[in-house]
């Protein structure tokens, strides 16, 4: 099993794909969508496993969402789906941390998870795994919140990297972030958080004040 670490990724942008779980919309009572829903986070918002989370100022409702993150191996445009899985470098865990109230209070996403410190990745960047079947878990102060597999996304990964490739050119390490399973829940600060997939590792970090 091939090993990067994670704390060497500098890509270029961070997309995230939104409502990308079955079980998911079901708890939110929400239809399946009919192609993936996509956002972006900046790059200032990256950091790494046992990097802390700030807690803004702006928020009074921070939420946890666990997630499989894809790094991509090389620069793509209109990749086919069968030709996906060649272009991704490895995959590692992430947490697209969202200030709920401002999502709500926006209409739309770019405020609520574009602060900085939203998008914690790591421990490590792994390949020769299978991401449609992987088991995911988040752990606020030692509890589960959130345990699913990968194989409840809608959209599967070599689907996202081809979905995406069509509408803008990948660049190498560049992320993709593949929507977060049920259970997702505020989290205050002094709270540590931990995302764990099978294969991967576990993903540490504990929120502190702004």
């Amino acid at each position: 099993m091939s090993e990067v670490p994670e704390m060497k990724l500098k890509p270029s942008k961070i997309i995230c794909v939104g409502l990308n779980y079955r079980d998911h919309a079901k708890e939110l009572n929400e239809p399946i969508p009919e192609s993936p829903v996509l956002f972006m986070k900046p790059i200032s918002a990256l950091i790494f496993n046992h990097d802390p989370i700030v807690y803004p100022e702006q928020t009074q409702n921070l939420h946890y969402e666990a997630e499989l993150a894809i790094v991509i191996k090389d620069r793509i445009k209109n990749i086919s789906e069968k030709d996906a899985r060649s272009h991704i470098l490895g995959f590692t865990c992430a947490n697209d941390v969202t200030a709920r109230d401002l999502q709500k209070a926006d209409g739309q996403w770019t405020r609520a998870k574009s602060f900085d410190t939203f998008c914690p990745l790591g421990p490590k960047i792994v390949s020769d795994i299978d991401p449609d079947n992987l088991d995911i878990k988040l752990y606020l102060n030692g509890e589960v919140k959130q345990s699913s597999n990968t194989s409840n996304m809608i959209f599967r990964v070599d689907y996202l990297v081809s979905f995406i490739s069509q509408v803008m050119t990948l660049e190498p390490q560049d992320v993709i972030l593949t929507g977060t399973p049920p259970g997702v829940g505020p989290m205050n600060v002094g709270d540590v958080v931990e995302v764990e997939i099978k294969g991967i590792g576990k993903l540490s970090n504990k929120v502190q004040a702004n």
